[in-house]
């Protein structure tokens, strides 16, 4: 018999929920084991241990909701399936005042919502807001998936929030520190750039090779010409690569003919034109003459940059 595939984290949600004490049970033992959950049925999980039918008008999202955004596409899917089927796992809350607050299972109770169901399946633990924040993050690493940027900001949240390490988030998580480490440098990129790898437009792969253009103007034209071009990462590699000598080349022949004061004033220059434009600017500049580059990317980003300089054609 082959051995249980790994689970892709190396602790499960189940694991860390174990942690967080059944209300029903919160006076036991610790060193008791921690019940199995019974099968994910509505009928059997009302008169279960710490689980019960709840009012879905009492509970409130978490603060620490890693995902941002809840598209109207996955969430009519998910209502469709929980009509047809009923709820196959309830969700996780914990109690705050007289409320819920959810740890797990936000969509699911959007789906409920949608559906103007009155009550939902729901598992009740005993958790801290460090606990809370954990569970609902690797939940939706493991079962809803997050997109690159909504992963590096629930890193982000557990170390700012709870005043964590990157090694102790990483291990709450089940993740190597390096891979946590390489996801917060996401945050680094400029918001367009950020909005892009959020939609699947850019791939992490890319991400990680624009990370190594320093300036923030050429990356976010470098990270357009990427989507219009559709370039693969080993394609984003050369172009990067031929941007870097691009440029030095450019230092080169302004250096020999002008001033450093001037090469530095027809730098400028070009860094304003580049954001103006939206495409990478070289002024060649000498003593009496010079001539601008605009570099484009197909007829439709010709287009659009001769429409920037009030060229109509």
């Amino acid at each position: 018999m082959s051995a249980a595939p790994k689970s892709r984290l190396g602790r499960g949600l189940g694991s860390l929920i174990a942690k967080a004490t059944p209300a029903t049970a919160a006076k036991k033992s610790a060193a008791a084991p921690a019940p199995k959950a019974p099968p994910a049925n509505t009928e059997t999980l009302t008169g279960a241990p710490g689980y019960a039918e709840i009012a879905v008008s009492q509970i409130e999202p978490s603060p620490f909701q890693a995902r941002r955004e809840f598209t109207t596409d996955q969430l009519s899917e998910l209502a469709e399936s929980i009509r047809s089927e009923g709820l196959l796992q309830p969700i996780v809350v914990r109690k705050v005042g007289d409320s819920y607050q959810l740890i797990a299972g936000e969509r699911r109770w959007r789906a409920f919502q949608s559906l103007k169901l009155k009550k939902i399946a729901a598992r009740i633990v005993e958790a801290n807001d460090a606990s809370s924040a954990t569970l609902g993050l690797i939940e939706n690493l493991q079962r809803e998936g997050l997109n690159p940027i909504e992963e590096a900001h629930g890193y982000a949240s557990l170390i700012r929030d709870f005043d964590l390490t990157q090694e102790s988030a990483a291990d709450r998580v089940g993740k190597g520190r390096a891979t946590v480490a390489n996801t917060l440098r996401l945050l680094s990129l400029d918001a367009e750039t950020q909005g892009f790898l959020g939609k699947g437009l850019l791939s992490v792969g890319h991400a990680k090779v624009l990370l190594g253009v320093t300036d923030a103007a050429r990356r976010k034209l470098l990270a357009r010409q990427i989507i219009e071009a559709g370039l693969s990462v080993r394609a984003t590699e050369k172009l990067v690569q031929g941007d870097r000598s691009a440029v030095g080349g450019k230092k080169k022949r302004v250096a020999k003919g002008v001033s450093s004061k001037d090469a530095a004033a027809v730098a400028n220059i070009e860094k304003k034109l580049t954001s103006h434009l939206g495409a990478r600017s070289a002024v060649l500049h000498s003593g009496k003459k010079g001539r601008i580059v605009i570099e484009y990317n197909g007829n439709d980003d010709l287009q659009r940059v001769l429409a920037k300089i009030g060229v109509e054609l």
